[in-house]
């Protein structure tokens, strides 16, 4: 062989190598809206059926919760008809005027729409601020005392309660005596007791402040952003008693 003939074999080969490697670049961005749809699929399915974050609105959960913290809520154990216990920190529909129906505005209309895709998908918390967060007390069947000057009670039983917010007292800003709730019922209040519309604020409305098993979202049961603050929110020692 000439060596033409090899100087010939050898362009032949780049080129062939650099059309295969073309080949390959354009098969790869190809590739990419697909791998994108798939984890928005998959983070939808998640959000759907196993996870889904929750930005905390307010300080009625303080000093648990603080405002804007980011918790991840549990909602595999609902979809398998597991019910909420005493104890438990939980995310839960409006039962039905326990919101305005107007809504502050915290961002503009583009932002907005942004938010409301990625929390569609599971990419942000939810921007449906149409949620609550409170702590379940006390569950069907059980009976809750809220007094002024006593600790709240269930079932007789005292609750010892150091995760109100410091200087709240258990009852004394809506004292509510004596309430049994309802089968498939919960009634929730707030770590801090001073600053806390929950069910002791809507005992005198239709529902009386009961918020029914089926408005519950999920558990929450980490604190994941910020970082710093990053926690379990386990039950209580005093509900297991």
């Amino acid at each position: 062989m000439t060596t033409g003939e090899n100087e010939g074999n050898h362009e032949e080969n780049n080129e062939e190598n650099t059309a295969r490697g073309t080949r390959r670049k354009r098969s790869g961005w190809r590739e990419i809206p697909l791998l994108i749809g798939l984890a928005l699929v998959l983070a939808l399915a998640i959000k759907t059926f196993l996870v889904q974050p929750f930005s905390i609105p307010s300080g009625s959960m303080e000093n648990t919760l603080r405002t804007d913290d980011r918790v991840l809520v549990d909602k595999l154990t609902p979809w398998f008809g597991g019910t909420p216990h005493r104890g438990e920190v939980v995310v839960f529909k409006d039962p039905g005027g326990w919101l305005s129906d107007k809504l502050p505005e915290r961002s503009n209309a583009f932002q907005r729409g942004v938010r409301k895709s990625l929390a569609f998908v599971g990419l942000m918390p939810s921007a449906d601020e149409k949620d609550l967060i409170k702590r379940v007390i006390g569950v069907g069947g059980d009976t809750v005392e809220c007094r002024r000057g006593e600790p709240v009670k269930v079932n007789g039983k005292p609750l010892d309660e150091p995760y109100i917010h410091p200087g709240a007292t258990p009852c004394d800003d809506m004292p509510v005596g004596t309430v049994k709730v309802p089968k498939d019922h919960l009634w929730v209040m707030g770590d801090h007791r001073d600053d806390s519309r929950d069910s002791r604020a809507h005992v005198h409305e239709p529902g009386g402040g009961f918020v029914p098993v089926d408005n519950v979202i999920g558990r929450a049961v980490v604190v994941a952003w910020p970082v710093s603050r990053w926690a379990t929110l386990p039950v209580p020692g005093t509900f297991d008693r």
